[in-house]
Formats: structure tokens, C-alpha cells, sequence
């Protein structure tokens, strides 16, 4: 079988586990949410263990839970019982991965996690195991089949394990009314932490390089404001500095083909008015989500008298590493 062959064969059994997996789904799911959530209230954590692939996909659990406000850690299954066990205290949940139920390691384990006064959740894909047996909750993951060719490799089961980790991490998250300003607080540093904790007013573009016309200056003159700025667009205001406008070097070359007087126009037969626009106050995120859904390359920056005090040019963004 040719590669790209070989690659669609995958995705799609892979894809077909997730839907058995998704149609699974019932009271235990939602129970499961509500023990984690009122673990964590209670200042409780949430203990990953798993062994082999199911181990790996547990850390990448973790560490979706953790970035999203819920507190969890994984426990290696080996040391665990040589020391490591540690790390749990009574009031914890724990999330045992483990798609046969079987795994040895995680079963030696089972007795010295039932000394603490805890509850455990299991994800496998055999509900008559001995995991599921010793388990307070246990979520089904059976899959039809592996990806591998010859059904052995974990793959379409590792991937509905990782799916259902990020369904309990997801839902934990709204139940617990986890918000932007809260996901910011764990993500300080990289594009998604700057993205969501400056604010427009300290990206934008202020002073001389803020273009601002009055709607009755010229064509002419509006070009030469825009040129000092190195601007590709100003903000148009009336006499009480109110903006009423916007005008672009793109308006310019759709209205000069057509008007032969255009530089001698004033610009308030030329502007697009009631321009989008953001506040100084708001988040950059904000911003951006008005460029991507708006397919626009400048924004104006208004405070709360409607008075423009800035500009966001989309080129700005790459430099300022928030997109």
C-alpha cells in the first residue's frame, strides 16, 4: 500500500474509534466530571497513572488539566510503589489508564492507593476488568481495532484515551466557570500569553504615528497626514474630535479611476464611515479576533469618549509575537 494510502487507512480507523467511543458516552462521563470538580473545590488533586503508551498519553493529560486550572500530577506506576505513592494524599482522584484493564504494574499498585481515602476513575476498554472492578467510575474506551496492521501497536486506543482526557478536561473547565482572563493567569509567557494579557491600548500605534484628520481636510492633505505617520489608513474626526471615519490608501485607488477631482475632495465624501473600531481598554485578543473575522488590515482605537487615540496595523502583530 502507497504511503498516502496507508496514511487515509489510519485516519480513517481512527477516526471510526472515536465515534464508537463518543456513542459510549453516558452517566458515568458526566459522575466523572462532577467528582473531579468537587475534588478540586475541596483543594483536592487529580493523579494520572498509566504504564507504557497509556503512561505517555496520561502526561499529556496532565498537562491539559494543569493548564486549564485543575490540579493534577502523574504518578509513575513502577516508582510508585518504591516511594512515589507519596504524592497522593487522601481527598485525591485518581485517573488510571489502562486500555486492557490487566496491566500489572497498575493492579500491584491498587492496594496501596486504597489505603488513602480516595476515589478512582478508570479509562479502559474492558469494563469486566480488574481495573474496572476496583474503580469507583470506569469510562469505556473499546475500539473496534487498532491502526496497526497487525492490531497489536496501541493507536486507536491510545488516541480515544487521549480524546476522553481532553472531554473530562474540557468539561471540568466549564463546569468549574474557568474563564479567558483565568486561562491567561497559567499561559504568561508565549503568543497565547501576550495575546491575552496586553491590553490594545499598549500595542497600538499612538502619537505621530497615529494619523487623524479632520473630515474636512482634503484628499490631498489627508494623504500628506498619512504620510508622516507612515500609515496606510487615518481616523476621521468631526470639530469635537469625535470619529465619524476612516480613510485608506485603498479607498484612494477605488475612487481615483472614477473621480478626476479626488485629491480636492473633502474627506468626508470619501471616508467609509462608522469604521470598526475597539477600545484602548480592551484585551489584544480582542483585536485579533476582529482581524481574522473581519479581513481588515488596520484598526482604530477609541477610548470612551469615541475619540480615536490609536491604531492597530496588522503587520505590527508578527513583531509583537501575538499571532
Amino acid at each position: 500500500m502507497k504511503p498516502i494510502a496507508q496514511a487515509r487507512k489510519v485516519f480513517d480507523i481512527e477516526i471510526a474509534a472515536l465515534k464508537k467511543v463518543r456513542s459510549l458516552l453516558d452517566g458515568n462521563f458526566a459522575a466523572a466530571v462532577e467528582l473531579l470538580v468537587e475534588t478540586l473545590k475541596r483543594r483536592g488533586k487529580i493523579v494520572i497513572v498509566g504504564i507504557g503508551k497509556s503512561g505517555n498519553v496520561g502526561a499529556k493529560i496532565a498537562a491539559t488539566l494543569t493548564s486549564t486550572g485543575s490540579s493534577a500530577v502523574v504518578l509513575n506506576s513502577v516508582d510508585a510503589l518504591h516511594g512515589d505513592v507519596g504524592i497522593v494524599n487522601d481527598g485525591d482522584v485518581i485517573l488510571a489508564l489502562s486500555y486492557s484493564g490487566e496491566s500489572d504494574e497498575l493492579l500491584n499498585l491498587l492496594p496501596a492507593l486504597k489505603r488513602f481515602s480516595i476515589k478512582i476513575i478508570s479509562l479502559t476498554g474492558n469494563l469486566k476488568s480488574s481495573l474496572a472492578r476496583h474503580s469507583d467510575l470506569a469510562l469505556n474506551l473499546k475500539v473496534d481495532q487498532e491502526a496497526c496492521p497487525f492490531n497489536l501497536a496501541p493507536t486507536s486506543s491510545t488516541t480515544a484515551t487521549l480524546v476522553m482526557g481532553d472531554a473530562l478536561a474540557m468539561a471540568v473547565l466549564a463546569a468549574r466557570g474557568f474563564t479567558q482572563n483565568d486561562f491567561a493567569k497559567y499561559h504568561p509567557s508565549g503568543a497565547i500569553g501576550r495575546a491575552m494579557l496586553l491590553k490594545v491600548g499598549e500595542i497600538m500605534r499612538r502619537g505621530e504615528r497615529n494619523a487623524i484628520a479632520s473630515e474636512h481636510l482634503t484628499v490631498k492633505e489627508a494623504l500628506l497626514v498619512m504620510t508622516h505617520a507612515k500609515s496606510g489608513s487615518l481616523a476621521v474626526v468631526n470639530s469635537r474630535g469625535k470619529l465619524t471615519g476612516i480613510f485608506t490608501d485603498g479607498d484612494f485607488r477605488r475612487h481615483m479611476a472614477a473621480d478626476e477631482n479626488l485629491l480636492s475632495q473633502p474627506l468626508k465624501k470619501i471616508m467609509t464611515r462608522n469604521p470598526i473600531c475597539v477600545r484602548d481598554t480592551a484585551l489584544a485578543v480582542e483585536a485579533l479576533k476582529i482581524f481574522n473575522e473581519r479581513n481588515i488590515d488596520d484598526l482604530i482605537v477609541v477610548n470612551s469618549k469615541n475619540e480615536p487615540v490609536g491604531l492597530v496595523d496588522s503587520q505590527d502583530l508578527p513583531k509583537l509575537k501575538i499571532v
